[in-house]
């Protein structure tokens, strides 16, 4: 039997057992399995004490991860593709809130198979990509960067699935924008369609509802730094919709134009999701703050922390 031990940081303080053990970095990113296993036999010490996995912890506490033989904590990611990292902001048994990097697929699509958040997810939490029960709820494109909800298992993706388009699901965005709105808030309600074969799409009278509520945070320069609230969940739907007001998003290479500063990703930011976990009805509500190359694009043109 191995012994892993940790003792909990003020960061910690408050957060559940199961978070600390699925969630921090470089801890101990137990597999689903061994998790589970661990639960029913005792294998969780805090203080020399057995714990529940729904504990609440305090800082200072010496947690204990009793692990047999046979038995490893996940392996960290690691820097070898290159990718942009992601963290698990929130994990229990249900699901996953994660803030994705960018550029960084959600899914494997066309000609990305390999090098998705998937497989990165999987590392964090030690298993097999192949097998790995994954189901993200809202989606993020590849340039898009922030929290995404993802499903651990089919009945609660369904369960989600339907507070998705409702006040139960809350996503808000921040985005940098080449231009500034006329007005300082209001609703696009613009309806948005496929153009043509490729990936591109527009408005067009016709297409799919699609409704954005925004609010424009700052501006300086031409630029704008918007928050903006989906009602509906349409492809591309707040890219499209600022384009069409003409303040497409810094370095979207489809609706406007790249912008050097940004490698193979845009200026838009998923900051605030909020949704209800489908199986205990507790309120889940996490923000998360603009990368630091996104806080670059405005600071350096309104000398101003975002």
């Amino acid at each position: 039997m191995r012994i892993l031990t940790y003792i909990t940081t003020e960061e910690d303080a408050g957060r559940a057992v199961r978070s600390v053990l699925f969630v921090v970095p470089r801890r101990f990113r137990l597999g689903t399995h061994a998790f589970r296993r661990l639960k029913v036999e005792g294998g969780i010490l805090c203080d020399g004490m057995p714990i529940r996995a729904d504990t609440r912890l305090r800082a200072g506490q010496v947690l204990e991860i009793r692990l047999d033989n046979g038995e490893t904590p996940g392996a960290a990611l690691t820097p070898d593709d290159a990718l942009p990292p992601s963290f698990i902001r929130y994990a229990d048994e249900d699901i996953l809130i994660v803030s994705k990097g960018a550029p960084l697929a959600t899914l494997p699509c066309g000609h990305i198979h390999t090098g998705t958040l998937r497989e990165q997810l999987a590392a964090l939490l030690g298993q097999d990509a192949a097998s790995f029960d994954y189901h993200p709820v809202n989606r993020l494109d590849k340039g898009t960067s922030g929290l995404l909800c993802v499903a651990r298992h089919a009945h609660a993706q369904r369960l989600l699935t339907a507070q998705l388009h409702s006040d139960a699901f809350l996503r808000e965005y921040l985005a940098i924008t080449d231009g500034i709105p006329q007005n300082e808030s209001g609703v696009i309600d613009a309806p948005i369609a496929r153009l043509g074969t490729g990936a591109k799409r527009g408005v067009v009278s016709g297409g799919q509802r699609a409704v954005t509520h925004y609010r424009v945070e700052q501006t300086h320069n031409g630029r704008a730094l918007i928050r903006l609230k989906l009602e509906t969940g349409r492809t591309h739907q707040i890219r499209v919709h600022l384009s069409y007001m003409g303040c497409p998003i810094l370095g979207d290479y489809l609706y406007g134009k790249e912008l050097p500063e940004l490698k193979d990703r845009f200026a838009l930011h998923s900051a605030h999701l909020r949704c209800i976990q489908p199986v205990t009805g507790q309120m889940i509500d996490i923000t998360e703050p603009l990368p630091r190359e996104l806080q670059i694009l405005m600071e350096n043109g309104c000398g101003c922390q975002i």
